[in-house]
């Protein structure tokens, strides 16, 4: 893939303490605790990943962020603003990718990319869309409707949709989904150059463990709504003697503990799988 400017030198963002401030965040259903108190931050230019099995909570939270789901009760904070009362002044700085989130299929990819961009309020609409495709390898597929493109065609042009206002923000859900090798290795380049460029922050939620451990500065790991366990991916690697985060994640979806923690008759759980 080629590769294309990232900023176009306009708007810099503000400084803040922390991109994203999250205290004590409850979202009930019904009887269901789907997010249960957890409390985290996510500076700028940081990337903080979410992991945790089906129904631990990583959608809600993301869903949350994004002023779908009003939370049960606690705080967020983006930008250092409340998103309860200055929703629409956090939005346009941020965005949301999710291969599970399908653009309207009726539309082609052009006219998606134009309706976010007239939603975001870009001034050259027409440039950034340009920029966008010929970074990705869009170009070839923007005048067909977006119902007609393979899965990995459409992961590539949620991406470009989630790129389109240059956030200071970004949302990922399984960003490389439905991408052969080559072209995620790619995705994530790009993704480290924006990051870079811009000091974006990036809040991931991946089953992609390679990807966490190579874009991640710190992981999450939720179950059942609450945060077991947080620090790098090395950290993690070593508190749970470790060789890679797949059988970390996998001790903590079967509750087992990490290598310093002591069982009920003083020994590790980890020295007992030895």
């Amino acid at each position: 893939m080629t590769e294309s400017p990232l900023l176009d030198g306009s708007g810099s963002a503000e400084a803040a303490p922390e991109i994203v401030f999250v205290e004590a965040l409850v979202k009930h259903f019904r009887e269901v605790a789907a997010v249960d108190g957890i409390g985290f931050t996510v500076q700028r230019g940081e990337t903080v990943a979410l992991l945790g099995g089906n129904g631990a909570g990583k959608t809600t939270t993301i869903s949350m962020l994004l002023g779908l789901l009003k939370p049960t009760s606690g705080a967020i904070r983006l930008f250092g603003l409340d998103i309860a009362k200055h929703r629409h002044r956090v939005l346009g700085r941020m965005n949301f990718s999710s291969p599970y989130v399908d653009l309207p299929h009726r539309l082609t990819l052009r006219h998606n990319l134009m309706v976010f961009a007239k939603l975001y309020g870009l001034k050259d609409a027409r440039g950034r869309i340009a920029e966008l495709a010929k970074a990705l390898e869009l170009e070839a597929l923007l005048d067909r409707r977006v119902g007609s493109l393979s899965a990995g065609q459409k992961t590539r042009g949620a991406l470009a949709k989630a790129l389109i206002n240059r956030p200071e923000l970004l949302l990922l859900d399984e960003p490389t989904a439905s991408l052969d090798p080559d072209t995620a290795d790619w995705v994530r380049h790009y993704l480290e150059r924006y990051q870079q460029e811009t000091r974006c922050a990036i809040l991931l939620a991946s089953h992609n463990m390679g990807e966490v451990e190579r874009l991640a500065d710190r992981v999450l790991m939720l179950r059942q709504g609450k945060i077991v366990d947080s620090g790098s991916p090395d950290d993690l690697l070593f508190r749970y003697s470790r060789q890679n985060l797949e059988e970390v994640f996998l001790d903590i979806a079967r509750d087992r503990r990490a290598a310093g923690d002591a069982g009920t008759d003083g020994s590790s759980r980890a020295e007992e799988r030895a």
